[in-house]
């Protein structure tokens, strides 16, 4: 069975809170601890320098996230936990993926696309004060994912198009160079995907709403009794539906809990006991971990010992890997003419591309050492299939094209002989 690569990472842009806490830091050690998983885990620096421009601002939150994420459970010597910028082959395959990339993609990224309507409702340039850092973004976030083969990456809802982007791109560099990249897959919890804030919002640096999540007890206390609610008093039947003192709630409540709250609203508990009811239950879950947050902070050292060991781990996947790539694409040592030509007719083979058209169907083409089209097959609804499809080509050969409940033509002018001459290369080079 194939060891599943969770990958997770928070920008170090501000003070990790309880939304970064149920929506990534939580879901993924509790993923780290199970069998048959690696996990990584990143400190997203090169990211906070799109939204931040203060070094000692990005510095602290640097600290302050690591610290998070060791506090929280996180074993470095079970995991890979790295800072971003320790790792060079994370932003040189960056620029590869770019040159992969339809710019048309990157127009329809919600975070530029919200800069863009926010400027033409202004009556600005729909660019104006919008960094190439921002429209580059989902790109650098698909190295981060592509660079370890992530199969799974915890996130919230609103982060689900750039896991999107990042299987375009590895379907896009797969079908151009052959198959280097899985595709990832986001894992979302549905009812904590994006926490809201004390002003309903969602949770987030940029509205100032967030609740730190290692806040003293008398803070955590204070910014729980702040959360906006209605004015509905007490005795007076509430609604579970909108209020994001009982979704923040929900984020940290066992189904039995939830449920009793839920009653205690239909029977119009007061606000200031829901707001104790909620404080406790947050209280309860973070409290044991403040001390070793705590004895973090004053230890800096001990933590840059921590992430230079991570990087250490981490490269030792992402420098073998990223030469392979750079021969994928023609990065290579230069040879003459005579021995590329001699090595290439050694090697070359029929191939099977794997891609995915506009219309969100996954195909695949069979096509001969010289490049030209021998099968080509209609459209799969899951890459999963159209892998499946092409192992059983590469296993029984012509028969599965008799069998296959999904369309295989062969291309014009082109027999079902050298089909199968194809696909007998194949096999013997694998036996081989």
């Amino acid at each position: 069975m194939t060891t599943q690569r969770f990958l997770t990472g928070i920008t170090t842009s501000g003070t990790p809170h309880l939304g970064n806490y149920v929506g990534s830091i939580r879901p993924a050690v509790r993923a780290s601890l199970r069998p048959g998983v690696q996990s990584f885990y990143f400190l997203a620096d090169y990211h906070a320098l799109i939204k931040i421009d203060v070094p000692a601002r990005i510095q602290r939150s640097t600290l302050e996230i690591a610290a998070s994420w060791l506090a929280a459970g996180l074993d470095p010597e079970r995991v890979v936990f790295y800072r971003q910028s320790d790792v060079p082959e994370i932003p040189e395959l960056t620029w590869f993926l770019t040159c992969v990339l339809g710019k048309g993609v990157l127009n329809r990224a919600h975070a530029y696309k919200a800069a863009v309507d926010k400027n033409t409702a202004a009556g600005t340039d729909p660019d104006a004060d919008v960094s190439a850092g921002l429209f580059m973004y989902p790109v650098l976030m698909g190295a981060d994912i592509l660079m370890f083969n992530a199969h799974k990456v915890p996130v919230g809802r609103d982060q689900v198009q750039h896991i999107e982007m990042a299987r375009d791109m590895a379907n896009s560099f797969n079908h151009r160079y052959g198959e280097h990249f899985v595709t990832p897959e986001a894992v979302i919890e549905d009812h904590v995907a994006t926490l809201p804030g004390l002003d309903g919002r969602k949770m987030s640096k940029s509205y100032d709403n967030t609740i730190p999540m290692f806040a003293t007890r008398e803070q955590l206390k204070k910014l729980i009794g702040g959360i906006l609610t209605d004015s509905k008093a007490p005795g007076e039947p509430k609604q579970v539906e909108g209020s994001a003192l009982f979704q923040i709630f929900q984020a940290f409540a066992s189904d039995a809990e939830t449920q009793s709250l839920r009653q205690a609203y239909a029977a119009g508990i007061a606000w200031a006991d829901a707001k104790q009811t909620v404080f406790e239950r947050i209280d309860q879950e973070l409290a044991p971990m403040r001390a070793t947050y705590q004895d973090l902070i004053d230890h800096p050292a001990r933590i840059e010992a921590i992430l230079q060991a991570g990087a250490a781990k981490a490269r030792t996947i992402a420098t073998p890997f990223m030469d392979q790539l750079r021969h994928a694409v023609g990065l290579r040592p230069l040879q003459t003419q005579a021995e590329v030509s001699t090595k290439a007719a050694k090697v070359a083979l029929p191939v099977f591309k794997q891609y995915r058209e506009s219309d969100g169907q996954f195909y695949f083409k069979l096509q001969s050492a010289d490049g030209r089209l021998l099968l080509q097959s209609a459209g799969f609804a899951s890459p999963k299939v159209a892998g499946q499809t092409i192992a059983a080509l590469q296993l029984q050969g012509v028969a599965v094209l008799a069998s296959s409940s999904v369309a295989l033509t062969h291309a014009p002018d082109v027999t079902e002989q050298e089909i199968a001459q194809a696909l007998q290369a194949l096999q013997a080079a694998k036996q081989a």
